[in-house]
């Protein structure tokens, strides 16, 4: 598959905003602690009991022993006393710590929350304890509540009351309570609240264990407190290592290690490898005979690591399968950034499309001589996901503006300077929105001619800002709009950026490359997803030294569906045909008032998906596939890293599996890739060849590859993503792109040659900018490489139709056909992600340039990005998917009706193939078939009866 970057916000952290909290009052009832009483003495023994009990507790970090780690204060300030340190001064000799301080108070509901999402299920009770304490005016006492965050799919939130105590700078206090739930929301978050303003809130300890749980709630998600059909043997340590082995390496087990500052996060014993000298080296076991093929199965493991001065590192989870037929297969399930301060819950899913002969899970990642620890693996099929809904948007301002003084009538207010820069107020700019935001809001008042200055920049980001929090709206997507100058100095192009800040996280809201002192615009988008604290948007990007210049700066939500119906307009025009049927018989009176159907059985625009031989063991998946995708592209099978592993090692077996596969179905064939150009794609044999051995390589992989699937492939993409990796330029000239065109056309002539790039429809990568891919392929040309198509990736995040839709009319002048190689879109909201796709398929198929899409998978578990998929693991349709089929419908044609007194009868329809059924009262009922092909005059077909 193809790397790419993306541009829309879908992840940031969890923060609640003073305004949208305000409504909501802390619960209130009488105090039942004694503040006289001590339990400092009680306090370390019973943490203690809580932690090395037989249930485990979710919270991660609960002791602060790692700081403030996967811990986030609330709209305030947080940091740890350690126990080693000397004791505070304002704080009481009875209240030791370690222990987290959260201080900067402004608001009751202010104090410290870890999301706990993936470690609670539904249908399950939990038990929390935490220990509890205050610091502020002498003798002060305040309660301090637990409180659960409920986000749910429709983005509505739900605060659910867990316990209270009343607390004070004498003691440590404990908060007890239980919670359920019912359904698995979308994000469940954790947090201690309640003293008032100017109060600090102190925390000790935090428990939360799984004291119950309903199995028979379908809808319960992965957990490590549930045990239950986890097909893991021996999955807490409590039978030693029994069921587990190293993999490359040793396996230990212990109770504790580094003098006891590593103990189980449940149970008794914990597991870690020893020796380990390669990245692959971990812990297993073999689960053969414990998974069935076509389930999903959802993976939990809490992990650590330890030694070798690493504090923090990747471990991934991955599954080894081996075929009845000695293929193997390394599937990867999921990865943590773990570290050696606490336990991290690592999770991840998947599932077998054939049926192995041999399976085994295990642990990697780290680098040789870091060990890996595993406390608890859960692996257990996967529950179905609740039925989606659509977020709830209410008053969707379409088209307005959401930037304050975006005129600068009334000078900078409304603006500040991110950083010491100056902001100031010219006049000079341009009065007319620029060509992108035009063709979103219509009609519209011109600008003002006034643009903010920004002078006196010491560093790149430094820029003009302004806070938007309260006005954006979760799952909308909005459309970014500028005119961006830069002053004189610059001795290079200089990159632009509209940016957002969310939660402390950037945004990209799109870029453009400036090397003159034109105005230009700047265009992108973007969307949240999750509740935000803070979001900031900004412009930066020149040198420091570089004067900036913005005018007419906007952020607009975007009404799709006004912009669908003008694109069925378009669709209309360029992808039907007037089609005239001449019927004949020998008796051409009896045709007269015959009663005609038409029914289009396939639109002739080819709508394709990548595939891998892995997903041709799952008949499902083919079955879906062969029935409603006519174009395919390989996912990896024909790269050369696949086909030529090692030098003079050949794997064709899988290619050449999939070609048949697709042959039997009539399935058009893309070739991807001959080549990629990203050093990182480069098989590391490759890249330690010298210049002449490498020449050889490349001159070998040609020949190999083309003279083997001569015919076969009706694409091939020559060099893949040329605009955003050089390495074969690097190592053999700037010749080398040409001459692989050239003597891949002379190898099979029958192939069309295509560029293949990224980012180039969405405007948020200035080195991937239409104009830049125009010059690309002009000067690919002008040297004599016989380029023949256009391929856009389309890994695109909140698309914009008018922005899409400019990238496609400037690449249309080169009269080269366009095709979308690679479209996938992501939302954690299926109807999200289902207008995204129908923004995308919509734009592609009224444009007259393209001629093809394909989408870069469908299934879930077999798709390069999460969110993603249009089908679920275990072959329901989604959203997504239940539109894309929409689309294909709506796509065919279907006509009715009587043959006039000429022996015709006339209709409009798209081009594909079709049948017509003839029914008249003297004569029997006669079926026919017939194509539409592309064409601008009315087309004629003669029918014989």
């Amino acid at each position: 598959m193809s790397r790419f970057l993306k541009c829309c916000f879908t992840s940031a952290a969890s923060r609640q905003s003073p305004d949208s909290k305000g409504s909501r009052d802390i619960m209130e009832k009488p105090s039942t602690s004694n503040v006289n009483g001590s339990v400092q003495s009680e306090l370390n023994e019973e943490v203690k009991d809580s932690i090395s009990s037989s249930a485990t507790n979710i919270i991660l970090n609960h002791d602060f022993s790692g700081g403030l780690h996967l811990w986030h204060p609330n709209c305030c300030n947080g940091f740890v006393v350690p126990s080693e340190s000397g004791h505070p001064q304002w704080l009481s000799s009875k209240l030791r710590g370690p222990f987290a301080v959260i201080t900067n108070r402004t608001e009751c509901w202010q104090g410290l929350e870890q999301d706990i999402t993936g470690r609670v299920s539904a249908g399950s009770t939990y038990t929390v304890c935490a220990w509890v304490g205050i610091s502020g005016a002498l003798g002060a006492v305040a309660d301090v509540q637990a409180t659960l965050k409920i986000e749910y799919q429709d983005s509505s939130v739900n605060y659910l009351f867990i316990g209270k105590t009343s607390a004070s700078m004498e003691c440590w206090e404990k908060v007890e309570g239980t919670f359920s739930l019912s359904t698995m929301p979308r994000r469940v978050t954790f947090y201690l609240e309640g003293p008032s303003p100017g109060i600090d809130l102190l925390i000790r300890s935090v428990v939360v264990t799984c004291s119950s749980s309903n199995q028979s709630d379908s809808q319960s998600t992965g957990s490590l407190c549930d045990d239950n059909e986890n097909i893991i043997q021996n999955p807490r340590f409590d039978d030693g290592l029994n069921s587990w082995s190293g993999r490359g390496c040793k396996i230990v087990l212990h109770d504790s290690m580094a003098d006891g500052k590593v103990l189980p996060m449940s149970g008794k014993f914990f597991a870690s490898t020893e020796n380990r000298t390669q990245n692959w080296n971990g812990i297993q076991q073999e689960i053969t005979g414990r998974v069935q093929r076509k389930l999903a199965y959802e993976v939990v493991a809490a992990v650590r690591i330890f030694g070798n001065n690493v504090s923090s590192s990747d471990v991934r989870a991955t599954l080894w399968v081996q075929a009845a037929d000695q293929r193997e297969q390394y599937i990867g399930i999921g990865s943590v950034q773990a570290t050696d301060k606490d336990w991290v819950q690592l999770q991840g899913k998947f599932l077998l499309n054939g049926s192995p002969s041999k399976v085994v899970i295990y642990l990697e990642g780290p680098p040789p001589g870091t060990d890996i620890l595993l406390d608890n693996f859960v692996v257990k099929h996967a529950g179905k996901a609740p039925p989606a809904s659509p977020p709830a948007i209410e008053n969707a301002a379409f088209g307005v503006n959401i930037i304050s003084n975006s005129n600068l009538g009334d000078g900078t207010n409304g603006w500040f300077p991110l950083g010491n820069c100056t902001l100031s107020v010219s006049n000079g700019s341009p009065h007319i929105l620029p060509p992108m935001a035009a063709d979103s809001l219509g009609p519209h008042e011109p600008l003002s001619g006034r643009y903010i200055l920004v002078t006196n920049r010491t560093q790149t980001w430094m820029g003009p800002a302004q806070m938007i929090t309260d006005k954006i709206q979760l799952y909308l997507t909005y459309q970014v709009s500028a005119w961006i100058r830069i002053g004189t100095g610059a001795t290079k192009p200089q990159g632009v950026n509209v940016a957002l800040g969310v939660d402390g996280q950037w945004v990209n809201g799109g870029q453009v490359e400036i090397n003159d002192d034109k105005w230009h615009e700047i265009g992108g988008s973007f969307r949240i997803e999750k509740q935000a604290a803070k979001v900031m948007v900004y412009v930066q990007g020149p040198d420091a030294g570089v004067d900036l210049m913005v005018a007419g700066l906007q952020i607009f939500p975007v009404d799709r569906h006004t912009r669908f119906r003008h694109l069925k307009v378009q669709t209309e025009k360029i992808r039907k045909r007037n089609v005239i049927l001449k019927f004949t018989a020998s008796d051409p009176g009896s045709l007269v008032g015959t009663f005609v159907k038409i029914r289009q059985t396939q639109n002739s625009f080819p709508f394709g998906s990548c595939v891998m031989r892995t997903n041709i063991d799952n008949e499902d998946f083919v079955d879906f596939f062969s029935k409603n995708f006519n174009w395919t592209v390989f996912g990896n099978e024909l790269k050369w890293y696949w086909t030529e592993p090692q030098q003079g090692n050949f794997n064709y077996k899988d290619a050449d599996e999939l070609l048949n596969l697709c042959t039997s179905h009539n399935i058009q064939l893309r070739g991807h890739c001959i080549f990629w150009e990203v050093e990182g794609a480069v098989q590391s044999w490759v890249r330690a060849l010298s210049k002449n051995d490498l020449m050889s390589a490349v001159q070998n992989r040609l020949t190999g590859l083309l003279t083997r699937y001569k015919g076969k492939f009706k694409h091939y993409d020559v060099n893949n993503e040329m605009l955003h990796g050089s390495f074969f330029q690097d190592h053999l000239g700037k010749d080398i792109r040409v001459n692989m065109f050239k003597t891949a056309n002379q190898l099979d002539p029958s192939a069309t040659l295509f560029v293949n790039d990224y980012h180039i429809e969405d405007g948020c990568d200035s080195r991937s900018s239409p104009e830049k891919y125009i010059q690309h392929i002009l000067d690919l040309q002008e040297q004599g490489a016989p380029v023949g198509g256009i391929g856009i990736q389309g890994h695109i995040d909140s698309p914009v139709g008018p922005i899409v839709c400019s990238a496609l009319d400037k690449l249309g002048i080169l009269g080269l056909p366009i095709w979308f190689t690679e479209l996938d879109v992501s939302s954690n909201n299926e109807y999200v992600r289902a207008d995204d796709l129908e923004v995308m398929l919509r734009e592609a198929f009224a444009h007259p340039a393209v001629d093809g899409v394909m989408l870069w998978g469908f299934w879930e578990l077999f798709m390069s990005r999460d969110n993603a998929h249009l089908v679920n693991a275990e072959g329901d349709l989604n959203e997504a998917g239940k539109r894309y089929l929409a689309l294909k419908q709506e796509w065919l044609s279907r006509a009715h009706g009587h043959i006039d007194g000429q022996g015709q009868f006339e209709f409009r329809g798209f081009h594909g193939s079709y049948e017509v059924e003839v029914v008249g009262a003297s004569t029997k009922k006669v079926a026919k078939t017939f194509v539409v092909d592309q064409g601008v005059d009315p087309l004629v077909i003669t029918i014989n009866l």
